[in-house]
């Protein structure tokens, strides 16, 4: 390890190599580089994770977050995404709390912090993987290795590939992820803190190591990784594993192979079990609540796992696998999807793609190579643990093991890019040994910091308004489905219905039933109603268990008085997400202006008994009640709604006409006048306002 400083030595000044000075600097760096994000709106995945997720609201149980996914829907429903991080909701939770709403700028500010203190963390955890674990008497970890640890900080700091964790609300989950899952791997070192003899350690901190491990898996599921990662350091670091070694004495039939030292450690055998059953119980209780298996993904979201031929299949997940070190490797051509024919399939072996595929393996088949025969351990070591650190996390997005919804996402490369920046740091040290040119690789080593933290504050500054950030992706993924739709979109969002429909035909070729739902919308807002439920029904045909499209088709048909279509339209919404507020309100609100009371009242009760704390389904079945004269249940839900949202003008007003037809005239008035004072401008509740005074005069005259 000592070599390797020596390389640095004329590239990191000394004057920031103590540990508070280190941190400072990466600390520093690492803020301003997504500081531009700060003042940012919500946007992409943020709409439906944080705006319109109920589980933010105080309305909903916190008991609630425990059975639902990261979008808010239960996890036993057949449209859940499966993806559960409930701790991460939690503190989008706290954070709707404390800022007093949906305000986007205290999010962005956690997300800013939360990089910010992992950046300062890697300080530590480069520090171990680079110079070992050696502690003073007094149980103080030393750093062995100041300038290489602060060097891949630094370049982990300034990745410009974490712009979308970093500035996307919703990269919090990777965000929480990686803290966990550092102070997991951190605290897998402590329980070799007081270890004065050889393979010894603390079951405490083993033990904590594991349920921060737990803790990381529930803020995002890469989380549980690092029990993999905290056993191939204790394998490499801890108990000094020789694989050239072993394979060598393998291969010579060597009988000494029984006395390898590692394998006759009891502390050890006992730590690889405690590491096995703890992320074995941690699995096995996550499958558990996932409930009906894992999610359905279509063929558009990551269309090699659909392919027939395994061969396919292999080639085009290397063919990812090698765009995302391409990311790692040159991360300026970003985009927020890369999913929806951004990637076209590779189909057969004479694809030209293919040599990015023999790139790929060709390097780490390299760096394999060297760290498994090179003669210099510590070289050994570190290669290994950083191709650990690289792979180890990033399984889960493999393909390997389940079908991910997913091409390629910049996000799940925010902790396997701490291993690339091992493996930079380590290659620096390298170039910086075999050329007396010292000043010209600390000038490469700046530059490529600089250019880093300049793509960071554009990319960020591209993250800050929905319109920037998808109009940025049509020149890197012009062929993405998804792109287009979300300009489509954004356009009609701003009443651009003309240019939003030329985008969504650009995006509805791979057969994207997002895009076919929105044409519809827009369709139907010009009143191109043929066309439009042509649209829903394309959509529908793509994705049968489609909620929103199903309500989208029953907007139509009562907008065309086609009331049985509608209604049955809902009922499938309901039908396929039991919790869609909407679809259940349009049923009830539908049933009440035909006269059909009895219905929408069961309709109305149906709805309250899957979701009891809406209050919106409150305020439709109290409406019900009261025209069927049932005044004290009726009552009983409005004041349960107004509770819940004491300001919307509407609630009080239609409690004043509830009171107004029941009698109690003293308790009318005062619900109009608040209501008029929250909207002055209700035509209607000043005209109810005007007959209750005039009725009051009258009955005062008749006293007198």
């Amino acid at each position: 390890m000592a070599e390797l400083e020596a390389d640095l030595d004329h590239i990191i000044p000394s004057s920031v190599l103590p540990p508070f000075w280190a941190k400072l600097v990466v600390g520093f760096v690492s803020l301003l580089c997504f500081a531009r994000s700060y003042d940012g709106d919500f946007v992409f995945d943020d709409s439906e994770a944080i705006v319109n997720n109920k589980d933010l609201r105080a309305e909903t149980p916190l008991g609630d977050l425990w059975h639902h996914d990261f979008w808010g829907s239960r996890l036993s429903s057949n449209t859940s995404h499966k993806s559960y991080r409930p701790l991460t909701v939690l503190t989008f939770r706290v954070n709707y709390y404390l800022s007093g709403g949906f305000h986007p700028v205290s999010f962005h500010m956690v997300n800013i912090l939360l990089h910010g203190g992992i950046s300062v963390l890697m300080v530590d955890v480069f520090s171990v993987l680079f110079g070992g674990l050696q502690y003073t008497s007094k149980g103080r970890r030393l750093n062995l290795a100041p300038r290489s640890s602060l060097l891949a900080a630094l370049l982990f700091a300034v990745h410009p590939v974490h712009t979308e964790c970093v500035a996307g609300v919703v990269g919090r989950a990777d965000l929480l992820g990686a803290l966990f899952f550092l102070l997991s791997f951190l605290g897998y070192c402590k329980a070799f803190r007081e270890s004065n003899k050889e393979g010894t350690h603390s079951t405490f901190w083993v033990l904590l190591s594991i349920i921060l491990g737990a803790v990381a898996m529930l803020c995002k599921e890469q989380g549980i990784t690092v029990l993999g990662l905290n056993a191939v350091f204790d394998i490499l670091v801890i108990g000094k594993f020789n694989v050239l070694e072993i394979v060598q004495k393998v291969l010579h039939k060597d009988k000494s192979l029984e006395n390898t030292g590692v394998l006759r450690n009891g502390g050890f055998l006992f730590r690889m079990t405690l590491l096995a059953l703890g992320g074995a119980g941690v699995l096995y209780m996550r499958w558990k609540i996932m409930g009906t298996g894992p999610p359905a993904f279509t063929e558009v979201d990551n269309p090699a796992s659909f392919a027939d031929s395994m061969l396919v299949r292999a080639i085009n997940y290397n063919y990812y696998y090698s765009l995302n070190a391409w990311l790692l490797l040159c991360p300026w051509w970003l985009c927020f999807d890369w999913s929806m024919g951004c990637i076209p399939l590779i189909k057969s072996v004479g694809d030209w793609r293919v040599i990015a595929l023999a790139a790929l393996w060709f390097c780490i088949i390299g760096l394999i190579c060297q760290a498994l025969c090179s003669e210099d351990t510590h070289k050994r070591r570190i290669l290994t643990l950083g191709l650990g650190f690289l792979i180890i996390p990033f399984l889960p997005a493999s393909n390997l093991f389940f079908r991910v919804g997913f091409v390629v996402a910049e996000r799940v490369l925010y902790l396997p890019s701490a291993g690339y920046c091992m493996l930079l740091t380590l290659g620096f040290g390298a170039l910086s040994k075999h050329t007396k040119k010292k000043k010209l690789i600390a000038a490469l080593i700046l530059g490529i910091l600089f250019i880093n933290m300049l793509r960071c504050m554009i990319r960020s500054g591209e993250w800050r308004s929905e319109e920037q950030l998808f109009r940025s992706a049509l020149s890197v993924c012009p062929l993405n489905a998804k792109v287009h739709y979300n300009v489509g979109k954004n356009l009609a969002d701003k009443g651009n219905q003309t240019a939003a429909i030329r985008y969504y035909r650009e995006a509805v070729r791979p057969d994207f039933a997002a895009a076919w739902m929105n044409l519809g919308i827009v369709q139907n807002s010009l009143k191109r109603f043929e066309a439009a439920e042509q649209s829903y029904r394309t959509a529908i045909k793509h994705r049968r268990k489609y909620p929103d499209c199903y309500y989208n088709l029953g907007r139509l048909y009562a907008d065309l008085n086609r009331h049985v279509d509608a209604l049955n339209a809902w009922r499938n919404a309901t039908v396929l997400k039991p919790e869609h507020s909407l679809a259940w309100n349009n049923m009830i609100i539908l049933l009440d202006n035909t006269g059909n009371l009895a219905q929408a009242e069961a309709v109305g009760r149906e709805a309250l008994g899957l979701i009891p704390n809406d209050h919106s389904l409150m305020f439709s079945l109290a409406n019900v009640l009261g025209k069927s004269q049932k005044y004290k249940e009726s009552e009983a839900l409005f004041l349960k709604a107004i509770k819940a949202h004491p300001n919307t003008a509407s609630y009080h007003g239609n409690l004043a006409v509830l009171y107004h037809r029941w009698g109690h005239l003293d308790l009318a008035r005062k619900h109009y006048e608040i209501s008029l004072q929250l909207d002055p401008t209700a035509s209607g509740t000043k005209e109810n306002y005007g007959l209750l005074r005039r009725k009051l005069e009258q009955m005062q005259k008749k006293d007198v």
